[in-house]
C-alpha cells in the first residue's frame, strides 16, 4: 500500500497527515482544557501544594518509566494500533471520572489513582506517535510536517487554560472531564481512518531482545561526552524551573492574589504564547550557521533574569506596593512568566537540533526516548519536592533561591560544555584528515 505518492510535488498535506492532525489536535485541546484547571480543583476540593506536587508527580512519573521500553514496542508493533487502542482506553478512563464526578463521587485519591493510569497510557502513545509520523508524508517534506505539527500542538493547547477555567467557574469539573473523555474518543475515531501499514524490522525476540535495543542505547549516551552533559543538563533544569510553573504558580496564585479563575486561564495562556514566541525567534534569529552556543547562552540569561524578576513580584512588600489585584501586577506577572516561557524554548530548541545533528539515524528512536527519559526524568521529583519546601517555606524565596541556585549551576556547565565541545570539535577535525 502507499502511503503517499513517491511525485515530489513539495506538498507537505496528505489524507494521512491530515487525519493525523486533526486526531492530534482534538486530543491536545481536551487535555489542555482539564489539566490547567488541574492545580485549581485540588486546592478548591481541599488539597495542598503538597497534594499539587504529588499530582504532578504521577502526572509524568510513570510516563517516564514506560517510555523507553514504549520506545522499542513501538518499532517492533503497529504504531496505528498503539495510537488508537490508547486513545478510546484513555477516552473510557475519563468519561467514567466525569461519570463518578457527576453524582459527586469524586475523591483526591482516586483523581491521583487515575492519573497514574493516564500517564501510563501517554507513555505508551507518545513514541509511536514520533515513530508514525515519518511514514505519514514524503522524506522531503518530514521537517515541515514536525514544523506543522508542533506549531498546531501550540496553538491547539492555546485557548485550552482560559477556556477551561470560564467551563470551571460555570460548570465545575465534571464538564471539563467529559470534553477532554470526548476528545480522545475522536482522536481515536480519526487515527484509525489514517492508512497506515507497519513496517516490520528485524530483531531479537522477547524481553533480553527489548533489554540488548535499550542497551545500544544506553551505551551510545555513554559514548557519547556532549549528548550526556546536555542530559544532565536538562535533568538539573527540568528539577528546578519546571516546578515553578505547573506548583508555585498555581498556589502563589490562589493562596495569594485576588483575581478569578478566569484570569488563572489567562496566565496560562501566556505562558503557551510565550512558548511559540520563543520556537518562532529561535528560527528567526539564530540560523544554524550559528550553532547550539549562541541561543542556549541567550536563553539561559533571560531565564535566569524573568525567574528573579517573578520571585521579587511575589515577595509580600512588591505585593502591598503594587496591589495583589491591580492590572498593573498582572501585566508585570504575565510579562516575566511570559518570558520564563521563551527562554525555555531558547534553551530546548538548539539543543535537541544538536542531538539530532550527532546521532546516528539507526539509533534515533532509541536515543531520544532514552534522552527524553533522563533529561525530564527530575520533573516529577522536582514537583513533589517542591510541593514539600512550600508547606515550610515562602513561595518568594524558593524562586529566588532556585534562581541563583541555577546561576551557579549555568555557569559551571557552560564553561565544562565549551571545554567538551572544543575537544569534540578537535576531534571531529583530526578524523576527517584522518
Amino acid at each position: 500500500m502507499k502511503l503517499f505518492s513517491k511525485k515530489k510535488n513539495g506538498r507537505v498535506f496528505n489524507r494521512n497527515f491530515i487525519l493525523f492532525l486533526i486526531g492530534k489536535s482534538i486530543s491536545d485541546v481536551g487535555t489542555s482544557l482539564q489539566m490547567a484547571i488541574m492545580p485549581l480543583y485540588i486546592i478548591d476540593a481541599g488539597g495542598s501544594a503538597a497534594t499539587i506536587g504529588l499530582f504532578s508527580f504521577l502526572s509524568l512519573l510513570p510516563a517516564l518509566l514506560v517510555y523507553p521500553f514504549a520506545g522499542v514496542l513501538g518499532d517492533r508493533m503497529n504504531r496505528k494500533t498503539i495510537m488508537v487502542v490508547t486513545e478510546f482506553v484513555s477516552a473510557g478512563v475519563i468519561l467514567g471520572m466525569a461519570y463518578l464526578s457527576y453524582f459527586d463521587s469524586m475523591s483526591l485519591t482516586l483523581l491521583l489513582s487515575v492519573q497514574v493510569i493516564i500517564s501510563l497510557l501517554y507513555g505508551l502513545f507518545d513514541p509511536a506517535t514520533k515513530g508514525m509520523l515519518p511514514r505519514l508524508v514524503e522524506p522531503d517534506n518530514l521537517t515541515r510536517a514536525n514544523s506543522i505539527v508542533s506549531s498546531l500542538r501550540t496553538m491547539s493547547v492555546l485557548a485550552g487554560p482560559v477556556i477551561g477555567a470560564v467551563l470551571y467557574v460555570k460548570f465545575g469539573i465534571t464538564i471539563l472531564f467529559f470534553m477532554n473523555g470526548i476528545s480522545f474518543l475522536l482522536a481515536g475515531i480519526c487515527e484509525m481512518m489514517i492508512r497506515y501499514t507497519h513496517a516490520k524490522r528485524e530483531a531479537s525476540a522477547g524481553i533480553l531482545g527489548i533489554i540488548s535495543d535499550l542497551s545500544e542505547g544506553f551505551t551510545f549516551i555513554r559514548a557519547n561526552t556532549i549528548i550526556r552533559k546536555l542530559c544532565y543538563f536538562f535533568l538539573v533544569t527540568f528539577v528546578f524551573v519546571q516546578p515553578i510553573f505547573t506548583v508555585v504558580l498555581p498556589l502563589f496564585f490562589k493562596t495569594r492574589l485576588e483575581y478569578s479563575d478566569t484570569q488563572y486561564g489567562y496566565l496560562q495562556s501566556i505562558l503557551i504564547l510565550g512558548m511559540l514566541v520563543g520556537s518562532i525567534l529561535v528560527g528567526f534569529f539564530f540560523k544554524k550557521k550559528n550553532g547550539v552556543l549562541k541561543p542556549l547562552k541567550f536563553g539561559l540569561g533571560l531565564l535566569l533574569v524573568s525567574m528573579i524578576v517573578f520571585s521579587i513580584l511575589m515577595f509580600p512588600e512588591n505585593l502591598s506596593i503594587l496591589g495583589n489585584d491591580s492590572i498593573l501586577y498582572f501585566v508585570l506577572l504575565s510579562i516575566a512568566l511570559g518570558l520564563c516561557s521563551t527562554a525555555i524554548m531558547f534553551i530546548q530548541i538548539p539543543v535537541q537540533t544538536f542531538i539530532q545533528r550527532e546521532t546516528p539515524n539507526e539509533y534515533m528512536s532509541r536515543i531520544f526516548s532514552l534522552v527524553g527519559m533522563i533529561s525530564q526524568g527530575g520533573l516529577p521529583f522536582g514537583a513533589l519536592v517542591y510541593g514539600l519546601i512550600l508547606e515550610r517555606v515562602e513561595v518568594h524565596w524558593i524562586v529566588l533561591s532556585a534562581a541563583l541556585l541555577m546561576l551557579l549551576i549555568y555557569v559551571v556547565f557552560l564553561a565544562s560544555f565549551l571545554k567538551t565541545k572544543e575537544k569534540f570539535t578537535l576531534k571531529t577535525k583530526l578524523d576527517l584528515k584522518n
